[in-house]
């Protein structure tokens, strides 16, 4: 999309997905919200504003920008913005891990939801996959661009790195790869459990353009993923580390791993609720 971002409007679909992850996890006292509530900008920015798309949807996505979420766990943002962007009815959100549900706990394929076009979740694998995609498009002279997001702690898979290497010699610059920077995984934070040292000199190193941006400031966020979209074409694959805070929107849940993949009781849920304002209707 090349109009100017309208940040009310994309302020409002933020909290209005923020509302549905809490709700969301909480109906069925699963899932995953710490993360979800981190990546909610970024989700709200791609699918509003930097892709173009058709929310009719078919699986191969010719002439369109594509997205690819590794991180599969952080399903219940995915979802909502999916359907808040046009791909399946609102309503169907409050069917999220519930049996038969093609909201599953991790997206998955077999169903047919619109916007997911692989299986996620069992981590390292996404980047894989967008690079496959992205130089398909290259071959088949499709211009158009293919996104993944990825999480920190998924940085310690081996995979990833085979990915990084695979991208850059195959110089696939229509590739724009962002890893959520915030520091924790399930086990803890992040330089506690397995540190990833320079990841801006890591990837550099491995032959990747690298852009830095606050995942949690909507015109940050906005301006960083412009610009990845203005560099690709020059012969390299573009990663942006997004630092974000876990949790983000509900104070309770800020800033640390425990609620990682833990979901809010009654009382929680209130209290996060009136932290979020409802601006589009709650499904």
């Amino acid at each position: 999309m090349s109009n100017p971002p309208n940040l009310e409007n994309l302020q409002k679909i933020c909290s209005q997905v923020r509302r549905d992850i809490v709700r969301m996890v909480h109906a069925v006292n699963s899932g995953h919200p710490g993360g979800s509530l981190g990546c909610t900008e970024y989700f709200v920015t791609l699918y509003n504003h930097i892709m173009k798309y058709d929310s009719s949807f078919n699986m191969e996505g010719k002439g369109e920008d594509v997205f690819f979420l590794s991180n599969g766990h952080i399903s219940p943002v995915f979802y909502s913005t999916l359907a808040r962007a046009g791909f399946f009815e609102i309503s169907e959100l409050a069917t999220f891990r519930k049996i038969g549900s093609r909201l599953q706990g991790h997206p998955a394929t077999e169903e047919g939801l619109p916007g997911v076009r692989i299986a996620s979740g069992s981590l390292g694998q996404g980047l894989s996959v967008a690079a496959g995609v992205a130089l398909a498009k290259k071959l088949d002279g499709d211009d158009r661009n293919v996104f993944v997001l990825m999480g920190d702690g998924e940085q310690q898979e081996g995979q990833v790195w085979e990915a990084a290497m695979f991208a850059a010699h195959n110089k696939i610059d229509n590739l724009i790869a962002t890893i959520d920077y915030n520091g924790q995984q399930i086990d803890g934070p992040l330089e506690e459990v397995n540190s990833l040292g320079d990841l801006k000199g890591k990837y550099e190193s491995f032959g990747w353009m690298v852009l830095e941006c606050d995942g949690n400031n909507l015109g940050e966020l906005i301006q960083t993923l412009e610009d990845a979209r203005s560099k690709t074409g020059n012969g390299k694959p573009v990663m942006i580390l997004m630092k974000t805070e876990m949790g983000k929107g509900v104070d309770f849940m800020e800033g640390t791993h425990k609620w990682h993949g833990v979901a809010p009781n009654d009382e929680q849920l209130a209290d996060a609720l009136g932290q979020l304002e409802e601006t589009l209707g709650d499904y």
